[in-house]
């Protein structure tokens, strides 16, 4: 009888304590026959090389240290069949792939992006909101209003201080419909949620908010996952990649109510996998696919 196929998971200490899938999925990979593991990327003593595939789970610790993340994925993409690939991890890394996004063609909420030395002057109307280029979970991220302005000046200097890039959107007012998100495995649609809105009062960073509130099944009209779709085909086209093991598309609706991409998650979603029937067993079919 041939072997099992070796697949980790890779995660982090903070993924450990708080993703609750990963214990789900290792079990039922193994119920499929497939040798599975979670290990954290930062083990030095883990040997990513006797894994036939290694699949990014809850690496929830790297938008701090990107450049230490994105060398190991390119030592592990160089010794085992790394998923997402390392050239997806990079691209996805930093928001600053919105605006490949947009000159593609993709409906896309309008971004600007302020580096650090760069002028800080925020002249854009209405409320908007600032956040780091390289995030999750919203950390950091702030909404402000007009008279605010003062204030979102300051948030962004305290970005590049850090030696961040901030970006500045406008705050879609049709949050309040919910953001939709929309998830992909191996290349086809599985489900999609929606949650409320995370940035819920004015003018403060609050890391503590609840990265998910009002989690609901939801039903992807047309235009949703045409737009969801475009943004896939898009980064595929950049990228000559194939489908991915996994992909979400967050999108809201722009005030005429129309499906506009937030950001694409790529490298460490969570994928709402027990919060939809078959979610667990669509991703385990992906991955033994691999």
């Amino acid at each position: 009888m041939a072997a099992a196929r070796r697949v980790a998971l890779a995660t982090d200490a903070f993924g450990r304590a708080r993703d609750a899938e990963l214990p789900v999925l290792i079990a039922a990979l193994r119920e499929r026959g497939v040798d599975a593991t979670a290990a954290d990327w930062d083990d030095p003593a883990f040997d990513w090389a006797a894994q036939d595939a290694v699949v990014i789970r809850s690496t929830w610790d790297y938008p701090g240290r990107l450049a230490e993340f994105l060398a190991w994925a390119a030592r592990v993409g160089g010794v085992s069949a790394l998923h997402n690939p390392a050239e997806v991890v990079r691209w996805n890394g930093d928001k600053t792939y919105l605006t490949e996004l947009a000159a593609a063609g993709v409906p896309t909420v309008a971004t600007r992006f302020i580096a650090p030395g760069e002028p800080v002057e925020l002249t854009e109307g209405g409320e908007i909101v600032v956040k780091p280029s390289v995030s999750a979970g919203a950390r950091d991220s702030a909404r402000y209003t007009p008279t605010q302005r003062g204030a979102a000046e300051a948030h962004v200097r305290m970005l590049h201080e850090g030696g961040a890039t901030a970006m500045v959107q406008p705050y879609l007012e049709r949050i309040v419909d919910g953001e939709r998100a929309l998830v992909f495995l191996g290349g086809e649609f599985s489900h999609a949620m929606r949650k409320g809105p995370v940035l819920t009062d004015t003018g403060r960073v609050d890391n503590a908010r609840v990265p998910h509130p009002d989690l609901v099944e939801h039903v992807p009209d047309a235009a949703e996952l045409a737009v969801a779709r475009a943004a896939l085909t898009a980064l595929a086209t950049a990228l000559a990649a194939g489908p991915l093991l996994y992909a979400r598309v967050d999108l809201a609706l722009d005030t005429a109510g129309a499906p506009v991409v937030m950001e694409l998650e790529l490298i460490e979603p969570n994928l709402f996998l027990t919060a939809t029937e078959g979610g667990v067993d669509r991703f385990v079919e992906a991955v033994a696919r691999l």
